[in-house]
């Protein structure tokens, strides 16, 4: 059974089209040519606009080798296969969609449909497509453009990069060509081809709007935004540059309606093609691993470490069994570039840390004491279903209004449970003033001012005696699991 949704389909006739742009006195006369305006001759339109793609060619060549995938899953009570993928900014749940068929959970217990899209990229039937597509089901059903239908099996699935390699048993099929996703740029147009709803081989156009996004839940996918539209269905499908090269797997679409609105991820062919041999080869997929904690940089927290613009890595944890702590890596640290590639934002880093193959030494340009300096590492694997850990500043509790905060001593429950073994304070109690602006909430943690290690409420009481007035100085702390730093500045 597959997943379909009604279609309204509109026809407006050309006797309506041309009432309102011929409109005017009514004509005298009688008889049926009285009421006739008279026609109009439109210049022929040229097949292809001078600077326009014409993708037909594209598109006859490559129907062929997309195809659609059905899957088949028992659920129970309450679950569902289509849920949002855990670890979004709270509210951004309902905007980004994997979109693979039927949202949301039911109910009672039930079999699970599931539509989506791949393609061929072997003769001999191996397929790509992502991950969520197939992930859990129970039957994989593959529709090749002849209508015949296989069953497939998963050769391998990567949840980390959203890819899935199927396999299905044939011969002699026609495989996509696949391109270089390094080679895009920000304008390139581009072409989908999947099964939006069901509907098969549909094909859709647009240009690239912007490339290395980062997004929830894609710690390791720098993502392909563009204006292409697709819908449910089209998950899994390739994204054709215009010679015909595939290079991108549409894979997600941020939308309020649940269907496009304008932005469209896709993941870059080079990152999902090295995945692929992976699973070809393990059934699974090596990571690098630096073993550290990582946030983003606003321009307080910047200023409050001595850099002029807010780039870079901060490092808000290190893992004392990883390779970053055996390099020396501290909290405090920003990390501005990996292995001569520059880090612009914390979301460059793990893309980068997770292509690289364990036991590779690389060379870190870190930023501490005000000053950079190189620190090399050999890069370790991350341990599967692993991930590195991304904090992020949480400016929902941020309040107006200077260190106006309660705290009390950590009991051993509480600091065998938070994973602290010495130092640091709970918030019981945050009101208007430096620490409530800087963003510190109820349940945190604080582990540090500036460079200075917080024992005890009474050392945090002397610590922030002594911060100076309009200087922004770095708070570590501790939320959940995570650990980040936030802007503290003593205002008057």
């Amino acid at each position: 059974m597959r997943y379909q949704v009604p279609l309204v389909l509109v026809a407006v006739t050309a006797a309506v089209m041309f009432g309102s742009a011929l409109s005017g006195p009514a004509q005298s006369g009688t008889g049926p040519s009285a009421a006739i305006p008279t026609a109009v001759t439109a210049a022929p339109v040229p097949d292809t606009m001078p600077g326009l793609p014409n993708f037909k060619a594209i598109i006859k060549r490559n129907q062929a080798s997309v195809v659609n995938i059905s899957t088949t899953q028992q659920l129970q009570a309450g679950e569902g296969m289509h849920g949002m993928p855990p670890g979004m900014p709270p509210g951004m749940e309902e905007f980004f969609r994997p979109f693979r068929g039927r949202p949301g959970p039911m109910p009672e217990s039930r079999e699970a449909n599931s539509l989506g899209s791949g393609f061929i990229i072997s003769a001999d039937g191996e397929i790509l497509t992502n991950a969520h597509v197939v992930d859990g089901a129970d039957e994989i059903i593959v529709k090749l453009a002849d209508n015949s239908e296989k069953a497939a099996k998963v050769i391998g699935l990567d949840k980390a990069s959203d890819v899935a390699l199927l396999k299905i048993d044939a011969a002699g099929l026609p495989v996509v060509q696949i391109g270089d996703s390094s080679q895009l740029e920000v304008g390139d147009w581009v072409l989908a081809i999947g099964s939006p709803f069901g509907l098969e081989h549909t094909a859709t156009q647009g240009i690239v709007s912007a490339l290395g996004r980062s997004l929830p839940d894609g710690n390791y996918v720098p993502f392909i935004q563009t204006d292409v539209a697709v819908n449910p269905g089209n998950s899994g499908g390739p994204l054709f540059n215009t010679r015909g090269e595939v290079v991108g797997i549409n894979s997600q679409i941020y939308s309020r309606s649940g269907g496009y609105m304008g932005l469209s991820f896709a993941i870059p062919i080079n990152t999902a093609t090295s995945a692929a041999r992976q699973l070809a080869a393990n059934g699974h997929v090596e990571r690098g691993w630096l073993g550290v904690g990582i946030q983003s940089l606003n321009g307080d927290l910047a200023k409050s470490f001595g850099l002029e613009k807010p780039a870079g890595a901060l490092v808000g944890q290190v893992d004392k069994t990883g390779p970053a702590s055996k390099a020396g890596l501290k909290p405090g640290d920003v990390i501005l570039e990996f292995n001569g590639r520059p880090i612009s934002q914390s979301a460059d880093l793990p893309p980068l840390v997770g292509e690289t193959r364990p036991g590779t030494q690389v060379a870190l340009t870190v930023w501490r004491d005000k000053k950079s300096r190189e620190v090399k590492l050999t890069v370790a694997q991350l341990k599967p279903a692993d991930d590195e850990v991304l904090a992020a500043d949480d400016e929902q509790n941020q309040k107006p209004g200077i260190l106006n905060v309660q705290v009390t001593a950590l009991t051993p429950e509480q600091r065998e449970q938070a994973g602290i073994e010495s130092g640091g304070v709970l918030v019981v109690g945050v009101a208007a003033g430096p620490a409530a602006r800087a963003g510190v909430s109820t349940g945190d943690i604080i582990l540090q001012v500036g460079d200075q290690l917080v024992g005890s409420p009474q050392e945090l009481a002397g610590l922030a005696g002594k911060l100076p007035k309009g200087q922004p100085i770095p708070l570590l702390i501790q939320r959940n699991e995570g650990r980040l730093f936030l802007p503290l500045t003593i205002t008057g």
